[in-house]
């Protein structure tokens, strides 16, 4: 009866339906007078503290809720909001380039249903975030993996900190060679900058070598960047800052012959939901740049998907054009914490068990235990909630992941449990 879209069990798994009892054991016994319960799972800037102040933009949108003005790509006035958002951040693109989403979820929808037949494969980064096997799925693709590996540098100048290997840092890499494995039916190579959970962020080699990839493969380039505003250092930088990717009407008119961009139609996606925190509104977009010739095509299968749908609400559109002139502010404040938690997670572990987060809201720990069993015995004996390393693939066992959003004390006091529980008492 139902579709093959669907996993054949729905159920939950035994893992996760365990999961689920031993937190509700775990928050009853905190409210009892037990040892306070701490999520380091949370994902939602409201949840960790961190909600944006909606007051102004509402009384500043309020009159647009009512409005009914479709398009496809969603209003002008937004689309706009986003292409000043990229401008002060140093990105330039034109409002042709913008489609509105009512999530990135749904971003990667329209580009399937646009680019992809059934049996068609994405390449998707392993370890990974599982959402992208799931919403492949529901278009019947499939999912072939490329691989970050974590690699060993000697670094210089590094300070000596408690805990810490002066000279000595791990991170992850693309490893560009496992894409020549990619299927004969691959369509799209995903990347995921900063990339959820490890912390990497493309480099100008990993792009180069990624962009030279679907341009000799024929494939479509989509960069998920919903934690791009988040990155650690200066030096990281986003990957539309590797060239000039601006499309707009005066060059449309030019001799494409002429155009010295990349010969593969790329894309970023993003949101509201981390750009200022707020998941609830459901507005996404995507930008993207096309060889001229194939600009127009594109966006014209762009929006004749949005169009079947129409999902992007007004009062969405609406605020998030106020939202997003508070975005830089917001992004500000979220670093701040972000960067304190992460020193506070780098003193309390040697670094070749804490590869180094370049950017996003999470990162990963290696214990040397089996991570489904110290999962449970942490949130059993600590009351901490962590995510094992199997959910997002992993090749080697004994990876936790964990949020950096967390209240700074309740984040200092979990990863004080973590310790006791990995040093054996």
């Amino acid at each position: 009866m139902l579709s093959s879209r669907l996993p054949k069990d729905l159920s939950p798994s035994p893992f996760f339906a365990e999961l689920e009892r031993a937190k509700a054991s775990a928050k009853k016994d905190a409210a009892e007078g037990g040892l306070p319960f701490i999520d380091m799972t949370v994902s939602s800037p409201v949840k960790a503290g961190l909600p944006i102040d909606m007051d102004v933009a509402v009384e500043e949108s309020r009159k647009d809720f009512g409005c009914w003005n479709p398009d496809a790509a969603g209003w002008k006035s937004a689309r706009e909001a986003v292409v000043e958002y990229y401008r002060e951040r140093g990105g330039n693109f034109d409002a042709g380039q913008i489609i509105l989403t009512a999530s990135t979820s749904e971003a990667y929808s329209v580009l399937f249903k646009a680019f992809c037949d059934p049996g068609d494969v994405i390449l998707t980064p392993m370890p990974g975030y599982p959402l992208l096997d799931t919403l492949a799925q529901l278009e019947h693709l499939e999912c072939a993996p490329y691989f970050l590996s974590l690699k060993r540098e000697n670094k210089k100048k590094i300070p000596a900190c408690a805990g810490m290997t002066s000279g000595v840092d791990f991170r992850f890499i693309l490893d560009t060679d496992s894409l020549l494995a990619a299927p004969e039916k691959a369509k799209i190579l995903l990347l995921v900058s900063p990339h959820n959970p490890t912390g990497h962020c493309i480099s100008r080699e990993e792009w180069n070598e990624a962009v030279r990839f679907c341009e000799e493969n024929n494939l479509i380039l989509v960069v998920d960047e919903v934690f791009g505003d988040y990155a650690f250092s200066d030096k990281v930088k986003r990957s539309w800052e590797y060239g000039s990717y601006r499309i707009d009407e005066a060059s449309l008119q030019e001799d494409s012959a002429n155009s010295d961009g990349p010969k593969c139609p790329i894309f970023w996606l993003n949101g509201l939901s981390k750009a200022v925190g707020s998941p609830q509104l459901k507005l996404g977009w995507m930008a993207f740049y096309a060889p001229r010739e194939q600009f127009e095509p594109i966006r014209a299968a762009l929006e004749f998907v949005e169009d079947a749908y129409l999902s992007v609400s007004a009062p969405a559109q609406a605020l998030g054009t106020s939202l997003l002139k508070q975005s830089a502010a917001y992004e500000a404040r979220v670093k701040e914490r972000l960067q304190q938690n992460w020193q506070t997670l780098r003193e309390s572990f040697p670094a070749k068990y804490c590869p180094e987060v370049l950017g996003g809201w999470y990162a990963v720990i290696r214990l040397g235990e089996d991570d489904e069993e110290l999962t449970f015995r942490l949130l059993r004996e600590k009351h901490v909630l962590v995510q094992p390393g199997f959910f997002f693939d992993f090749d080697e066992d004994g990876w936790v992941v964990i949020s950096l959003l967390q209240e700074p004390s309740l984040f200092k006091e979990a990863v004080e449990r973590i310790l006791y529980i990995t040093r054996g008492n």
